[in-house]
């Protein structure tokens, strides 16, 4: 069930016959010293099936030794020369420009005649939703920059990405995103909302190298509650080989430089290192009240066992010494975890297989909410998921996710003193410490 403009979880088919308004639409052209081709793809642009009169194209130019030079009613941004800076040149080019949907593309992607309509439909009809479109790749050197696009580059055709077409035909072209599909939306031929962008934030700037910023981004947007779509029929040809096809490229050492920096901003499993510990935890956990040392001790100790890369935050600093020394112990502000489990109870955690994989898969499909039980029934607490946290403030009301609730059979209440020495030890039982 969806409402006006949203959806539960990542169900963009629930729109699948629905038409949206037209909207006026910025497309933001990347460029740096790329005339012939960005020549094609103004061209190209001039051709869409969208009413003109509904287009506005930006070129953020990302300072060329020579000024690009456009058509009448195409706007040029630059900026000074300081390397690669597609981040800044992007962020620029959208402040520059005025439509309610954003469009992006490089100089050198090249949209075929529906391209525009096609991209910006789900965006128009919600507005946390981020599309990418189809990135095909071919030799355009020497091509009629004025050619039909769609029939000229299908006869000098590369070779797609496999991995890209094999992703996203395991995940239904994104209907089935999770937290790791950021990998799948490609900066190049992307399209969203002014307000989304808005709300998660401009692309970071500090990206000084190719590739890696619009991943960034698209991880923020959708821990921010984006609604992630691929759009096989809005094709745009690139001019050249995919970047591991590219000559001259050290991939290796381009590659391990684009993981070490995501390993620091995306602190996830599959992107963040495997033992080290993120600057942003993914688990967050919040123990309410002040119970005593004792519970206090063995509730945070079997919450740390079972997730040692979480954090837990108490209401008060604390002052048993055998928390002191943890990092991963705090008091105060809770983190924007990927998820945040509040306990309302000291808890003991046990077997808790169950509750691991509920939490991994918070906010990844339709579920948001957890409602926490102990395995005897007693509320212990919430857990809320980023994106369900995000769309909430957003919209003002818990709505886009299911809630739902879990009762793990390794989790207990605590007693006020459960017997310690029989947890450290290892010898004891649940009835020791419950």
């Amino acid at each position: 069930m969806s409402g006006p403009g949203w959806v539960i979880g990542n169900r963009w088919d629930e729109l699948a016959d629905a038409t949206p308004r037209l909207a006026r639409v910025s497309v933001i052209v990347t460029h740096y010293d790329q005339q012939a081709e960005l020549d094609r793809t103004l061209h190209a642009l001039a051709n869409q099936d969208y009413p003109a009169g509904l287009v506005e194209i930006v070129v953020a130019d990302d300072g060329s030794p020579s000024a690009p030079i456009v058509p009448a009613g195409v706007r040029v941004v630059s900026q000074p020369d300081r390397g690669f800076r597609a981040a800044a040149a992007r962020n620029r080019g959208v402040a520059a420009s005025t439509g309610e949907i954003l469009c992006f593309l490089d100089a050198d992607t090249s949209p075929e005649p529906g391209y525009v309509r096609a991209m910006t439909r789900l965006p128009t009809l919600l507005p946390e939703a981020v599309t990418v479109g189809r990135r095909r790749h071919a030799d355009l050197e020497g091509v009629d920059p004025t050619a039909p696009i769609a029939e000229i580059a299908p006869t000098v055709e590369l070779p797609e990405p496999q991995w890209l077409l094999d992703a996203y035909a395991r995940t239904g072209n994104l209907r089935h995103a999770d937290d790791r599909s950021y990998r799948y939306v490609i900066g190049a031929v992307m399209a969203c909302s002014r307000t989304l962008f808005d709300d998660i934030g401009g692309f970071e700037e500090s990206f000084t190298s190719y590739g890696g910023e619009d991943w960034e981004w698209a991880h923020r947007a959708w821990q921010g509650g984006a609604v992630f779509a691929h759009v096989p029929d809005a094709v745009a040809w690139h001019d050249g080989p995919e970047w591991a096809g590219r000559p001259g490229v050290d991939r290796v050492r381009e590659g391990n430089a684009q993981t070490l920096t995501l390993a620091a901003m995306i602190p996830i499993e599959g992107s963040a290192g495997r033992g080290l510990l993120p600057a942003t935890p993914d688990l967050a956990v919040h123990l309410r009240g002040s119970a005593g040392p004792a519970a206090t001790f063995l509730c945070v100790d079997s919450v740390l066992a079972s997730f040692p890369r979480a954090t837990v935050i108490l209401d008060a600093a604390p002052t048993l010494p055998a928390l002191l020394g943890d990092p991963r112990v705090t008091a105060g502000e809770v983190p924007d975890a990927r998820v945040v489990l509040r306990l309302d109870h000291p808890v003991v955690l046990l077997d808790v297989d169950e509750l691991r994989a509920r939490l991994a898969g918070l906010g990844q499909g339709d579920e948001g909410r957890l409602l926490v039980r102990s395995a005897e029934g007693t509320i212990v607490g919430e857990a809320i998921s980023r994106r369900a946290r995000r769309r909430e403030t957003r919209w003002g009301q818990p709505i886009g996710f299911t809630s739902s609730s879990v009762s793990p059979d390794g989790l207990h209440v605590l007693a006020d003193e459960p017997h310690l020495e029989s947890w450290v030890g290892g010898w004891g039982r649940v009835d020791r410490w419950t």
